[in-house]
């Protein structure tokens, strides 16, 4: 059986936010990520207060809207178009999810692409798609900069996606195409799952389902990118038969962080340009 080696993000993230820090101590300006958010779930207010601190810890500014969970979609957008305006606020995060009322793929897409930190909105992903300049949606592009930061080859390799979301599986589908990987993305009306992840060379479980992929379903020896949240999409039993895992928490997750404040200081640098 391989022995499996684990790839953690917590070394590349590091590395990341030093270089992130250290443009933004070179600009005249303070890149600032405008964080907003609707309602009161308490992850998604853990999570937002986590990102306003990594942004004052490596020199960015932050600056937090918090709107009621009843608040509409119109008064959303409202929001959405005055950050958007605001020349001191060079990325825009909106946190999701969004309460049910909420037309949130309005809400995403009236997010300017300059800003679109995050890469939400439908333009963020036509740009994936085809290969042009705006932000790449963070947590796929921390996937792709994490397997290259441990010399993963993706060009010729038989990929399998595991969750269709707008945020994940299908922009990170786009990025691995645009690196000459070919790609299967599988969700919860594939048949035979097991059959699409076991013949891949790197598997990228991302559909929410703790212990979804077993060691059975993985090909000895192939890549695995753990992409849900704690305990993971990945099973236990996966370790002893994947060549490469990345754990969870400490894997996938501080280097979405880490792309989302490095977007945020690619957004002031190409303000400053302009």
């Amino acid at each position: 059986m391989p022995v499996t080696t684990i790839l953690s993000g917590s070394d590349p993230a590091r590395r990341m936010n030093a270089a992130t820090a250290a443009r933004a101590a070179r600009l005249t300006v303070v890149p600032t990520l405008a964080t907003v958010l609707v309602g009161d779930d308490p992850g998604s207010a853990k999570y937002v207060e986590m990102k306003r601190r990594r942004c004052a810890q490596f020199g960015l500014g932050s600056k937090h809207v918090h709107l009621p969970a009843e608040t509409s979609t119109s008064a959303l957008l409202t929001v959405l178009a005055g950050l958007a305006e605001d020349p001191d606020v060079h990325g825009i995060l909106l946190q999701h999810p969004l309460p049910p009322q909420i037309d949130e793929r309005a809400a995403f897409d009236a997010i300017p692409l300059a800003k679109d930190v995050d890469g939400t909105s439908s333009a963020a992903f036509a740009a994936a798609a085809l290969g042009r300049p705006g932000h790449r949606s963070c947590t796929p592009a921390g996937i792709v900069a994490l397997l290259d930061h441990h010399g993963v080859e993706l060009a010729g390799a038989d990929a399998v996606i595991v969750g269709r979301s707008a945020i994940l599986g299908k922009p990170l589908a786009a990025m691995l195409t645009e690196r000459d990987a070919t790609v299967t993305v599988c969700h919860s009306r594939t048949r035979d799952l097991g059959a699409h992840t076991g013949r891949a060379d790197v598997v990228v479980a991302a559909a929410g389902r703790p212990g979804l992929i077993t060691a059975e379903m993985i090909r000895p020896g192939a890549v695995v990118v753990d992409a849900g949240f704690t305990p993971g999409d990945v099973a236990p039993d996966a370790v002893g038969v994947a060549g490469v895992l990345t754990p969870v928490p400490g894997g996938v997750g501080p280097m979405t962080i880490s792309m989302l404040l490095a977007h945020t200081v690619d957004a002031a640098e190409q303000c400053a340009r302009e």
